[in-house]
């Protein structure tokens, strides 16, 4: 296997981090991008002197909170210097983590995360996506944004999936040197069964002491969509493990 060098934007958040480790373990070099190595992929500080002598992208860099006005600007940016800088330095392919059933959004932060596919689409760098199912990590977050001892947590179908499954599918399809065939669905990673999401936060609050109440979504971007099963993978997804119950069994 021919060592090559790759750079991860987003290199050191929830997916970031995993992403690093599954091209180190696999022998590639890694730049890893982010404001806290020195780059910053929305003013373009540091990205220039990043992407000498790297091969392709792995772009994992996200919005840290929810509201869609900013989100969008943040990938219309991140989108555009890394077209830009990314063709000056020869890079070959951007590969990129996006959402599965960002094609059917209409609101909050999965719009502007259907933007950002467009965007990169249409830049002049080959680009692959991989959408990708709610973490399993994501529970956590849920629980912590309500800091209390009882949360209200959507009923809603999903199909959790670990972090680390998703790294290592995404750097599958960032080094597959085969071009897609025309036609051929945007790949998706799920977890291996639906389950609630109000169901699985309640196995968390469980360990950490919190009720968690199911409630039905009303208020929240495109629930009925989500209620539908309009986020859920499709009939080509790949699927697996572990379950949200395995991989919990598995953290401190």
């Amino acid at each position: 296997m021919s060592i090559t060098k790759y750079a991860v934007a987003g290199a050191t958040g929830r997916l970031g981090r995993h992403v690093v480790d599954v091209l180190t373990e696999r022998g590639h070099q890694v730049v890893p991008m982010s404001r806290a190595t020195g780059v910053d992929i929305i003013t373009g500080e540091g990205l220039a002197e990043a992407l000498l002598g790297v091969k392709a992208i792995i772009d994992v860099a996200s919005w840290h909170a929810s509201d869609q006005e900013a989100a969008t600007e943040f990938f219309r940016t991140s989108a555009r210097n890394l077209h830009e800088y990314g063709r000056k330095a020869g890079i070959a392919q951007i590969t990129v983590a996006s959402i599965i059933g960002v094609d059917k959004a209409t609101a909050g932060f999965l719009a502007a995360k259907k933007v950002h596919e467009e965007l990169l689409l249409s830049g002049p760098l080959p680009v692959r996506i991989l959408r990708a199912a709610q973490f399993h990590e994501f529970v956590a977050q849920l629980l912590d944004w309500q800091q209390d001892d009882v949360a209200y947590i959507p009923a809603l179908p999903t199909q959790l999936v670990a972090c680390r499954t998703v790294a290592e599918t995404l750097v599958d399809l960032a080094l597959d040197p085969g071009e897609p065939a025309p036609g051929t669905p945007i790949p998706e990673i799920a977890g291996p069964r639906k389950e609630s999401l109000a169901e699985v936060a309640a196995l968390l609050g469980a360990r950490r002491g919190i009720k968690v109440v199911g409630v039905d979504g009303s208020g929240m971007p495109d629930a009925e969509i989500a209620a539908e099963g309009g986020f859920l993978p499709g009939p080509h997804a790949k699927l697996a493990g572990p379950t949200f119950q395995e991989w919990l069994d598995t953290q401190p």
